[in-house]
């Protein structure tokens, strides 16, 4: 099953982008107004909070998720504290190259650097078949920590790992070496994967991936096979079971593919 692709347009980092434009115009033809009526000239700071506000109003009159409209917000007020410090040009070239590295399409898949942990590792692994070798694999791997113990835990399976942003990529490659695991490591995307190849799939991404995360492994998975998503549940279809790795942690949710609903 090929997934469609949400164009860039619609990616909800470029909508706030456009956004702040938006609402950095009205802010400074509000800020006209003010002198040529009032004779009042904004301060940055005002100016800043006046361009925050306006953003935050057009992205809840957009319906954008709920955390848009205080990021948006606070967003103005921030680069002007940071551009205060008069922090060397390199420095915020340095931080977003490594950002890029570590987060890469985040803006457009939704789905940001999410680390778990070893309580629920040990969860995914008592939650494995037994008595069989597996092929499973954990999509958006991160930096590799539950393909590099898994992998250790059950020698006779075989684990991957996909992860598309380059830097928690390389440094799964890089763990695994050192640590002469079993463990494999991808670079790509798992819209692209075939889900029928694997035995188990475990994801950790977040809400705007789930429902097509669930038609791809409805589509794709074959009978028998389990799907597990630690914290994020999917809209619509209760899970088979609820694991708790942790007193008062997310649940890591579990469905066995295949059956009737």
């Amino acid at each position: 099953m090929k997934q469609e692709r949400r164009p860039l347009l619609q990616a909800p980092a470029v909508q706030a982008l456009f956004v702040l434009c938006i609402s950095f115009m009205l802010a400074l033809v509000a800020s006209q107004i003010f002198g040529r009526v009032a004779g009042f000239v904004l301060s940055p700071l005002i100016f800043s909070v006046l361009h925050g506000a306006l953003a935050a109003l057009i992205a809840r009159w957009r319906r954008m998720a709920s955390w848009w409209p205080v990021m948006l917000f606070l967003f103005p007020i921030a680069v002007l504290l940071v551009n205060a410090l008069h922090l060397p040009p390199a420095l915020f070239l340095g931080g977003f190259l490594f950002l890029l590295l570590l987060f890469w399409s985040t803006f457009r898949s939704q789905v940001p650097f999410y680390p778990s942990g070893r309580p629920v590792w040990d969860a995914v692994a008592g939650l494995l078949p037994s008595g069989r070798p597996l092929r499973v694999i954990d999509i958006g791997s991160g930096l590799g920590g539950a393909v590099l113990h898994l992998a250790a835990q059950r020698p006779d399976s075989t684990f991957t790992g996909i992860e598309l942003a380059p830097l928690p990529w390389l440094v799964s490659r890089l763990r695994a070496r050192l640590l002469h695991s079993r463990g494999n490591f991808i670079r790509g995307d798992y819209t692209r994967l075939a889900f029928a190849d694997y035995d188990v799939i475990f994801a950790y991404l977040s809400p705007a991936a789930m429902t097509a995360l669930w038609q791809k492994a409805a589509a794709e998975m074959r009978p028998g096979s389990l799907l597990l998503s630690y914290e994020f549940p999917i809209r619509g279809v209760p899970p088979d079971f609820q694991v708790r790795p942790q007193e008062r942690g997310p649940i890591l949710f579990g469905w066995h593919m295949g059956g009737k609903r």
